[in-house]
């Protein structure tokens, strides 16, 4: 079990429109992790048919800049497996 400081509660989710689905965006999520709530989360589908978070970031010419995101694998499969079981998704996080 997660310390609360990295539980994950309050999820929710909208739904991207009809066509961005082409683009693999399946919505988008808002959740808080222990005291922080963290929104403008995406729900992507890759082409290998994994679900999976895209944290928001800044891109540039020298690369992306993540506004906030895991600071580890270990750490975002804990978060996808939360968000996910939260929103019923029989998916397993990212490997």
């Amino acid at each position: 079990m997660p310390s609360s400081a990295s539980r994950v509660t309050e999820v929710r989710f909208d739904p991207a429109p009809g066509a961005a689905g082409s683009t693999g965006l399946l919505g988008w999520i808002r959740f808080r992790l222990g005291p922080l709530r963290l929104d403008g989360i995406a729900l992507r589908r890759s082409r290998d048919g994994r679900t999976y978070l895209a944290f928001p970031e800044r891109r540039t010419s020298r690369g992306a800049f993540p506004y906030m995101a895991p600071p580890d694998r270990a750490a975002r499969i804990e978060i996808e497996g939360q968000v996910f079981a939260a929103l019923g998704l029989d998916q397993e996080p990212t490997p």
